[in-house]
């Protein structure tokens, strides 16, 4: 009996070690992000500045916001500036259909053709790794396809979008893991003109 005694006390004291030593490990690094909107991975658990705090107003000297909440409600806006970074379009797996999060963007970029008949943007579809040759390219050119109508049924003229097709050629991210595989799963617009 008296053996065991060092022993629970031993083992408790481990335990108490160990309880405090978890808080201090850092928040996981892989979280799952949807939406056309994504954190930086080294910006995840990071307290959020306080001229972004909800309710404080954005100092006179920093320039407007590019998009508006990405809530529901609300769509986002999109104006010039914010069509040089928002050029991705993201897909579920093996899927071209395009996700309701990307009409204001396309709609923007649609707008711009329209309002500057001799731009040109080329539409590069891409898939992931996985399937076979011939399935990724014709999926990456499904995507392309369907960016393309979108784009035409907001206004954009036909003759100013081209496509092409990259199929698994083109990873944005070369991991084997589902996040590089959803960077993977996306058409590009590629502005060829934007005059």
């Amino acid at each position: 009996m008296r053996a065991s005694l060092p022993i629970a006390f031993l083992l408790s004291t481990l335990l108490t070690a160990c309880a405090s030593f978890k808080s201090e490990i850092p928040p996981s690094k892989h979280i799952t992000q949807s939406g056309p909107l994504k954190v930086h991975p080294g910006l995840l658990g990071k307290p959020v500045p306080a001229e972004l705090q909800p309710g404080s107003s954005l100092p006179a000297a920093s320039p407007a916001p590019l998009a508006a909440s990405a809530t529901p409600e609300a769509p986002i806006k999109m104006d010039p500036v914010g069509l040089r970074t928002q050029r991705s379009v993201y897909f579920d797996l093996n899927s071209a259909a395009i996700k309701a999060d990307y009409d204001s963007a396309l709609r923007a970029h649609a707008s711009y053709l329209a309002e500057h008949p001799k731009a040109r943007v080329r539409i590069e579809g891409n898939a992931d790794e996985r399937g076979s040759a011939d399935f990724n390219r014709h999926l990456g050119l499904k995507r392309a396809e369907n960016v393309r109508a979108t784009l035409a049924s907001h206004g954009a003229r036909k003759k100013q979008i081209t496509i092409k097709t990259l199929g698994a050629s083109n990873p944005k991210k070369t991991g084997h893991d589902e996040e590089s595989w959803a960077e993977n799963r996306r058409s590009d617009v590629v502005y060829e003109r934007e005059d």
